[in-house]
């Protein structure tokens, strides 16, 4: 069985306060983009995970599609099953690749052995990989609140409109980021205002990250203005950072950055 693991952006992103458990209450859209990781689950005699492409940091046992498999080998008697995953999604870098791998692996794990779990019982294994990995079960435009775990599906579609993308390999660590940010309520919505005409997003939407990293890194920051100077409508960082994205009407061609048509 082989899908293909999709990354997000933030249409917005607003530290809305600092929880007493150390994490921090945000309001974001979560958007799908068509850019693609390949995995592949079959079973097998014996447990192995394979990785290709992009080098994957830290530990095979920390990877978020074994993790996603012993979660389930705990609750399920499943046989062994062999994962080969070729990551093209950019790690560390506000995409939610990592998480849409794990997400995606349990997908496959329930529908590979029937085991009958719902999409709402899927979200709660998958909020034990992480914050971001409930979104990518049922993998539509979404408010996420709290940790980012409340996800409420909203209305949004950016059907023909094109999206230019990249990540300038600038690692910027969760510390970083949260370090300069000062936590405060919006005075608006960014569910309110992405149901705006796409046109007032420049004025409204704001990553709230940008404050503290674009001071850090001036790069990240002059990506983002070449993006308007190009054409963009509406142009951020996603999530922590460091990839920065441009929203176009029409696609556009640039060396270095990936182009989508959006769905």
């Amino acid at each position: 069985m082989i899908t293909f693991p999709n990354a997000k952006i933030n249409l917005g992103l607003n530290i809305v306060s600092k929880r007493d458990d150390g994490y921090h209450n945000i309001e974001s859209c979560f958007y799908p983009i068509p850019w693609r990781d390949s995995l592949e689950v079959m079973e097998a005699a014996s447990f192995a995970f394979h990785s290709y492409g992009l080098k994957i940091p830290g530990d095979t046992s920390s990877n978020l599609c074994v993790k996603a498999y012993d979660l389930l080998k705990t609750d399920f008697d499943i046989p062994p099953v062999e994962i080969h995953l070729l990551k093209n999604i950019p790690m560390g870098a506000g995409l939610g690749g990592g998480s849409a791998d794990g997400a995606f692996t349990l997908k496959m794990l329930n529908d590979l052995f029937s085991l009958g779990l719902s999409d709402s019982m899927l979200e709660a294994y998958a909020l034990q990989l992480g914050s971001d990995c409930p979104f990518f079960i049922r993998n539509q435009p979404t408010i996420a609140t709290d940790r980012g775990e409340q996800l409420e599906p909203i209305d949004l579609d950016l059907s023909g409109y094109y999206l230019a993308i990249h990540n300038p390999g600038i690692h910027v660590s969760t510390k970083e980021a949260y370090s300069g940010v000062k936590p405060k309520e919006s005075e608006i919505s960014v569910s309110e205002i992405v149901q705006r005409p796409i046109e007032q997003w420049k004025e409204l939407l704001r990553n709230d990250f940008e404050a503290s990293i674009f001071p850090n890194h001036p790069e990240i920051e002059q990506l983002k203005k070449e993006m308007y100077e190009a054409g963009a409508i509406y142009a951020s960082m996603t999530g922590s950072g460091s990839t920065v994205f441009g929203v176009f009407e029409d696609e556009i061609a640039h060396t270095e950055w990936k182009s989508f048509e959006l769905h």
